[in-house]
């Protein structure tokens, strides 16, 4: 046998093994067959995400009904004002998509895990992410088209309105399409977000509405023809009966063919970009561990750990340097009080899902205890309620209601008692990631440790830690790219530096293969053995793992005891306990004790053995009178001279200075160490400047064309640097919020220094971000000035961190980043349209003037273009006989505007965007001081926000 393994193969078996072997196919399912799996797997998620499609359809009929009566029945031969109302439409469905991005970037991630796995074809992924888009676009397009096309007034006829429809459903199409391209080349969201947003810049811009084709470029003209919207504006304007003279002003031809041609590019445009999509999700992937910032040491010897070599999903290695290492502890100073946790006849309900009106009891009169020193496992099938009763015990739940006792030695726990003397590690380890693993431990260490304790103490803390956890190799690694069981360390010695008496921990070995999960263990006992009462919920442990637990509280699915009581040494008073019970089967030698266990009551993979009512024949057995006896005693539900009472005289357990240092410190480093954010913010600065100063470079201020250019310019500007700021800092809010969440629970720091933190930090780079843009396109668009443009910097800059600061409110005030996406839709969409430039300020309906004044953009626009436009010390006079104007001084808004209509007599440039435009200068200093409150309000309704709106629910 042996040499016949040895032998060479037989060259007639190696050229016909395709004809004797069957191979492994790559791919489980047909072509086909994946898809239709993908297509039923996106309708599924599409229809549960129900707060995006309820935001999604109010917003839509919202637009709808506000664009359709601000623009009610126009007239066909007011061709700016008919193109715009097209315009307008376009771009808000375009904007709509956009909002899709973080969608589409959290599903990249699965797709590279799946189709790593074989589990599809990227072919499939792509068209059922294509096929999935089309429900969404054909129906926001069919209500928004229909109100903008009826109530605006349009060409009452059946076939113009199908071409319309049609335009609309290929346009959103395309979008959708464009978007999902940019999530599959971005690396993550905080790329990805920034170039969907410039990537809309220059579709407006090259749209051939806000600079007309004939005033672009000779050398941006190809990106005219690229652009999806110009085409469907084209293709549109042909049905709207505005005449061949009105839309040869905006060099839009009047032939039908175009119609045609419209929609056949969107098309292909649509399939260009999928087939894009398909290539680079096929061909690049993103997957690897980012920002890993660790100088890589040479060290010697195989039982030491290099944090470079750890996989971001590779738990199959592990972080411990020694399984044998036990750090002596006996020794070291205790910096907390131990604690006996106890808790009697603890019930908890929730409305029914089925009927409001009725109460479901999750927990039934649960009682046990947790003593100093020792481990309690919560165990018991999915359902019974373990992380359920270790929430309610450390004070978690934000729902429901509770009844019963809880005591911390012998007293009765109060809420600030239970988050100042515990640590909970939930099972998700939520960070802040661009921290390293020492600054998180002493972030804990100096927020939760009483502000009596000395600085020295609390990095002794820190050190600890390290050394419970054997942490020192990646103490100074940056959190984000870390591996599953890194975290899992991290998130135990987060709670372990804070000091705390009592440690609760849901679930801390999911995710981990068993070795990892009996190292992160070993590690819980060296926490326990220093004196800590820990609290741990566990679902199947192996046998090492189990054996490592002091002691147990099983329960039964409908939230039951089914026992109580020490595990004895090996287990044995478990096993002597389930096996004196008739029916049960046998432990088999080896056999782990934690399955037994559960495959006796039902809850294991196993249905239960016997009939026996578990929870009655604990309540008649010798354990439940142990532990009704030992929760009689002093000291457990009693309280007892000798063990001091839980009281805590602030809420708080660091200064306010302290909470605040570090904070503002944790947002700075924060925000310097996301270099995705801020260098891209920076790059988006520098291709906007370019992209508007190429634009104007030669422009003509004085004339009519070049004036309307250049106002549309400053509206632009600060428009789309506004709309790039709101939704780039979406991303990086959102993943904040979390840890926010978790350090709050816990009481770690007020939220106002959390607040403080989060507006500090963005103010540098606004500024910079603002400068970079002004020092390069101020004067390349020709104009003049240093004072001017110290004050044009400075309100640019207030501006981006009005749109900024709204976008970090919506974060904390709505329950997701994609419904904060929708609301930025809105209210930007809303903010173009009455901004003062489509429509011109003076002529925006009455009923819609208040929408005006509370536009942001009004009074950011109206200092910038005043600055520029309506800055005159001495206007000149019309002199009737020579028909020109006399004097005047040399700055712009002292010019005559020249090539004006044959309705505008003379005006000169200050008069002319001022009586239009509303850009006054006299305002200037008003305007500037309602900026200021813009900011003030945005910051006060997120400090709020942070304060009072938790979307966690327990």
């Amino acid at each position: 046998m042996l040499r016949k393994l040895e032998e060479p193969h037989s060259q007639e078996l190696l050229d016909n093994k395709a004809e004797d072997m069957d191979s492994t196919p790559e791919f489980q399912q047909t072509f086909w067959e994946n898809t239709a799996t993908l297509m039923r797997r996106q309708a599924m998620l599409t229809m549960r995400n129900t707060a995006f499609l309820r935001g999604r359809a109010i917003i839509i009929i919202a637009m709808g009904l506000i664009n359709a009566s601000t623009f009610w029945d126009v007239d066909p031969k007011n061709v700016q004002v008919m193109l715009g109302v097209l315009f307008q439409s376009i771009l808000f469905l375009a904007l709509g998509q956009a909002s899709q991005t973080a969608t589409f970037m959290a599903a990249c991630d699965i797709f590279y895990k799946q189709r790593g796995a074989n589990f599809y074809r990227s072919s499939a992924y792509v068209l059922s992410c294509s096929v999935a888009q089309l429900p969404l676009a054909a129906g926001e397009s069919l209500v928004f088209g229909t109100l903008i096309y009826w109530l605006c007034g349009f060409v009452s006829s059946a076939e113009h309105f199908i071409i319309f429809m049609i335009l609309l459903i290929l346009t959103n199409m395309a979008f959708a399409a464009w978007f999902f391209f940019v999530t599959a080349i971005a690396k993550d969201i905080h790329v990805s977000k920034p170039i969907a947003m410039i990537s809309i810049v220059f579709f407006i811009v090259f749209a051939g509405f806000v600079v007309s084709k004939d005033q672009i470029p000779d050398y941006f003209i190809w990106i005219y023809w690229l652009d999806p919207i110009s085409w469907c504006l084209r293709a549109m304007a042909f049905g709207m009966n505005m005449g061949e003279y009105y839309m040869s002003l905006f060099e839009v031809s009047s032939e039908k063919y175009w119609i045609v041609c419209g929609a056949a590019f969107m098309v292909g445009a649509y399939i260009v970009f999928m087939v894009l999509s398909l290539l680079v999700l096929e061909y690049k992937r993103y997957e690897g561990p980012e920002h890993v910032m660790v100088t890589k040491k040479s060290i010697e010897g195989e039982d030491n750990y290099v944090a470079l070599d750890t996989p971001k999903t590779g738990v199959g290695q592990t972080g411990f340097p020694n399984a044998s290492a036990v750090l002596d502890i006996s020794e070291k100073e205790k910096n907390f009080v131990p604690v006996t946790l106890a808790f009697q006849d603890l019930w908890y309900s929730v409305k029914s899902p089925s009927n409001p009106n009725e109460s479901l009891d999750l927990l039934k009169g649960i009682s046990g205890f947790a003593l100093p020193g020792s481990i309690t496992a919560l165990m018991g099938s999915s359902g019974a309620g373990k992380t359920t009763l270790m929430d309610v015990i450390a004070g978690r739940k934000t729902e429901g209601t509770i009844k019963g006792k809880i005591l911390l030695n012998g007293y009765e726990a109060t809420d600030l008692a239970i988050r100042r003397s515990t640590g909970y590690c939930e099972q998700m380890d939520i960070h802040s990631e661009a921290a390293t693993f020492r600054e998180a431990l002493t972030f804990s260490s100096f927020l939760r440790q009483d502000s009596s304790v000395p600085d020295s103490k609390k990095y002794d803390s820190v050190n600890e830690c390290l050394d419970l956890l054997d942490m020192h190799s990646i103490a100074d690694k940056i959190i984000r790219g870390s591996s599953v069981e890194q975290m899992k360390r991290l998130t135990i010695g987060v709670e372990l530096a804070a000091q705390p008496s009592v440690l609760f921990l849901d679930e801390p070995t999911s995710g981990l293969d068993a070795r990892s999960a009996k190292m992160i263990m070993d590690g819980v006992r060296k926490v326990a053995d220093s004196g800590r009462t820990i609290v741990c919920t566990i679902h199947q442990p192996s046998t090492e793992v189990f054996l490592l637990f002091d002691s147990l509280l099983l329960l039964k699915r409908g939230g039951e005891t089914v026992f109580f009581g020490d595990l004895g040494q090996n287990c044995e008073h478990l096993i002597d306990y389930f096996g004196g019970i008739s029916g049960s089967p046998e432990l088999l030698e080896g056999y782990n004790p934690a399955t037994w266990m559960l495959e006796c009551i039902g809850a294991g993979v196993n249905t239960a053995t016997n009939d026996v009512d578990f929870v009655q024949y604990f309540n008649e057995s010798e354990e439940k009178r142990v532990l009704d006896s030992n929760l009689s005693k002093e000291g457990v539900a009693f309280p007892s001279p000798d063990v001091p009472e839980m009281t805590f005289s602030r809420k708080r357990a660091a200064s306010s200075w302290t909470q605040a240092r570090f904070l503002v410190t944790r947002f700075m480093r924060m925000y310097w160490r996301t270099s995705s954010y801020n260098i891209t913010r920076f790059v988006i600065a520098m291709i906007l400047n370019l992209l508007f100063g190429l634009l104007f470079v030669d422009a003509n201020y004085t004339s009519y064309q070049g004036l309307n250019g250049g106002v549309g310019m400053i509206f632009s500007v600060a428009l789309f640097n506004g709309i790039i700021s709101f939704n780039s800092v979406l991303p990086i809010t959102s993943e904040e919020r979390a840890s926010f969440y978790r350090e709050r629970a816990s009481q770690s720091y007020n939220a106002l220094w959390y607040f403080l933190g989060s507006t500090v930090a963005e103010i540098p780079y606004s500024f910079a971000s603002a400068l970079l843009f002004i020092v390069i396109w101020y004067p390349m668009v020709g104009f003049t000035g240093f004072g001017t443009a110290v004050f044009f910097w400075i309100n640019m800059a207030l501006f981006i961190l009005v749109q900024t600061y709204m976008g970090q409110f919506f974060v904390y005030l709505l329950p997701s980043i994609e419904v904060a996406a929708i609301m930025g839709v809105l209210l930007n969409s809303i903010f173009i349209l009455f901004m003062g430039f489509n429509l011109p300020a003076t002529e925006i309906p009455s009923g819609y003037k208040w929408l005006y004044a509370i536009t942001p953009h009004t009074y950011s626009v109206g200092i910038m273009g005043a600055l520029v436009f309506s800055d005159c010390d001495n206007m000149p006079t019309w002199d009737n006989a020579a028909q020109q104007y006399v004097g005047g001084g040399s700055q712009l808004g002292c010019q005559p505007v020249t090539n004006t209509p044959v309705n505008i007599d003379h005006i000169t440039v200050k008069e002319y965007v001022e009586s239009v435009f509303k850009l006054k200068h006299d305002d200037i200093w008003r305007n500037f001081g309602i900026v200021l409150v813009f900011i003030v309000v945005f910051r006060v309704l997120t400090l709020l926000s942070l304060r009072f709106i938790n979307h966690q629910k327990r």
